[in-house]
């Protein structure tokens, strides 16, 4: 007899019941309680006292430039109404403002159980932290009463063609995306987020991921994915505001409903990487399938990364294959520029499988403004790409971010509950 996960983990909450009321109730008050700033002469490096401002027009994690280490969390929601799901919501907005401009832990007694676990110790760095808080489509479901304000692009992430999606590691109600420069910035945030919200939302998959070093040759080189490749060369400008208001952000008066204005869609793929296949494959068919050369990342036939390939001259693909990934992703037609996606990407490593093989790969993340019109698109035209015998995706899910709270007194998606 099949259980269902949602009953299961309530039934679990009730059981904790009492006994885990009263340290939910310090742990709430912690999370409400009024930040205290890291002081400059805490010895914290320049780098670990690096602020990303959790409030503000639109979340952080998504425009800002990507941090060398982070986590995916996906939540189920287990509050037992919609008053309870508030207040878990609340709490996260709450903790990670603290979190993200640094704070100091309070003194108590020393009977009593610590308020925050230690791991940075008593003065807590920001470290450049962001955290990113998105809604699954799951969570318009009948429970709390939300359907009819469901954004009207979010629907449950399809499988397309060469996708093997695991449902342990795909979907789910809310999405967390925790991102620093060191992991045990990432793994303390992780673990002080959870501490106020055990009643309102249970772990359903995580995935950790990193950057990797930035190893130029200059400032704006792109970073290698784990096949070796710069990876994200051709990303729309963030500093181009306009832009933005194209491809990323859903703006006001567009068909979606009103509290949907100033977030983002985001696209999360696990990707698995069949790296011991990968390295089997000569250097100039791996070229040729990227559109790319390795060392340089310069689109072939061209000598600098950022040199826009010139499809118009080479309409037969002599230089660049018309099916090379680049060419596919992004055909820089212009019928086709309104598909762009903002991407971030992390690598993965989770170890080995049962034949031994590295369990290795890319945690593929993007902001766009339409998932159809953008993210969708852009698949369909990569289903049959020579890269796709490389490649798996296994998990992700389509997530809504909402805009950014305006302060201490807001939290992040408190328009979807206004009236």
């Amino acid at each position: 007899m099949s259980v269902d996960r949602r009953a299961f983990l309530l039934r679990s909450a009730a059981t904790l019941g009492a006994g885990g009321l009263a340290g939910a109730t310090a742990q709430q008050a912690l999370a409400g309680s009024s930040p205290t700033t890291a002081p400059a002469s805490s010895g914290a490096t320049a780098a670990l006292t690096a602020r990303v401002p959790f409030d503000g027009a639109h979340q952080a994690g998504v425009a800002s430039p990507p941090q060398d280490q982070m986590t995916l969390v996906a939540l189920d929601a287990i509050a037992g109404d919609r008053s309870n799901l508030v207040q878990g919501l609340q709490a996260l907005s709450s903790r990670a403002r603290q979190l993200a401009q640094g704070t100091t832990m309070p003194e108590q007694e020393v009977d009593e159980p610590p308020a925050d676990s230690g791991t940075l110790g008593t003065t807590i760095a920001p470290d450049g932290l962001t955290v990113t808080i998105a809604f699954g489509a799951s969570l318009f479901d009948d429970r709390y009463g939300l359907a009819r304000r469901q954004p009207a692009r979010l629907t449950t992430m399809p499988a397309f063609p060469n996708d093997d999606l695991d449902p342990a590691r795909s979907h789910g109600d809310l999405l967390l995306q925790i991102a620093a420069q060191r992991r045990d910035t990432v793994i303390h945030t992780l673990r002080e987020l959870m501490r106020p919200v055990r009643d309102q939302f249970a772990l359903r998959w995580t995935l950790d991921g990193f950057q990797s070093a930035d190893r130029g040759p200059t400032p704006h080189s792109s970073r290698r994915n784990l096949f070796g490749f710069r990876d994200g060369t051709a990303n729309p400008d963030v500093s181009d505001a306009a832009l933005l208001d194209q491809l990323v952000w859903v703006q006001p008066g567009a068909e979606e409903p009103g509290w949907t204005a100033g977030g983002t869609y985001q696209v999360v793929r696990a990707i698995r990487m069949h790296v011991e296949f990968w390295d089997r494959v000569g250097l100039r068919e791996q070229e040729s399938m990227i559109g790319r050369s390795r060392d340089a990342g310069a689109p072939l036939g061209g000598s600098d990364e950022l040199q826009a390939p010139d499809y118009e001259a080479d309409p037969k693909g002599a230089r660049i294959p018309l099916d090379a990934h680049i060419r596919l992703a992004r055909p820089r037609s212009a019928s086709t520029e309104s598909q762009r996606i903002l991407r971030r990407g992390w690598n993965y490593h989770r170890g080995f499988d049962a034949a031994g093989q590295l369990d290795q790969g890319l945690a593929f993340v993007a902001f766009n403004q339409d998932p159809r019109r953008q993210f969708a698109t852009v698949q369909e035209r990569l289903a049959d790409e020579p890269m796709a015998d490389y490649v798996t995706p296994v998990g992700g899910g389509y997530f809504f971010v909402p805009r950014g709270s305006r302060g201490a007194a807001d939290w992040v998606g408190s328009g979807l509950f206004a009236a």
